[in-house]
């Protein structure tokens, strides 16, 4: 018998398999919404996903490279980093944008929230639009090894649609951008 149900899902058993400053692996014996015995892992995420598409008064934005570890490629992508619980997250927002950029947003717009990876983790994120930008030194973390390149916005769209950007909040909030645009609802107060 389930000792808990979740939507269609009975949970039998469930322990904690991995534990770091970031994640959280849980290992789960359920039965499945047919009713058949199985295994779920999911991933808890620590941290809320945030990410930042920053405009500047030429219509440019910035993204920022660098080299993925879990799939060993380089990666172009806006602007990201990690809000931590019960802080606001566009105050992470701002951390994140100034540590990878140097960059500093005096105006700001909540682009969206997504489930990232909902098949196998509760990873949450949320995305803004900055604009209103001063330049400032980046201060990236210990771990980030970056590269910065200012592109028109009209080229981060058309590397979103060649496949040059693969990140999913990059991709994802890009486009949230460029439906502003082509809605004629991207205000940035010019």
């Amino acid at each position: 018998m389930p000792i808990e149900k979740k939507g269609p899902w009975g949970v039998l058993a469930q322990r904690d398999v991995y534990d770091n400053r970031w994640i959280r692996v849980t290992h789960h014996d359920v039965t499945t919404p047919a009713g058949e015995p199985g295994i779920y892992g999911k991933i808890h995420y620590k941290n809320l996903a945030i990410g930042i598409v920053p405009v500047d008064a030429e219509m440019h934005t910035f993204l920022v490279g660098q080299y993925r570890f879990p799939l060993e490629t380089y990666s172009w992508e806006i602007p990201e980093g990690g809000g931590a619980p019960g802080v606001d997250p566009l105050e992470s927002a701002a951390r994140e944008l100034r540590e990878e950029t140097g960059l500093r947003a005096a105006r700001w717009q909540k682009l969206l929230e997504a489930d990232l990876s909902n098949s196998c983790s509760d990873e949450r994120a949320i995305a803004f639009l900055a604009w209103d930008l001063a330049q400032g030194e980046a201060e990236p973390e210990s771990t980030e090894e970056l590269a910065i390149r200012r592109v028109p916005l009209a080229e981060a769209f058309r590397m979103v649609a060649a496949g040059e950007i693969r990140d999913a909040l990059s991709i994802l909030s890009l486009q949230a951008v460029q439906l502003l645009q082509l809605g004629g609802k991207l205000d940035l107060g010019r």
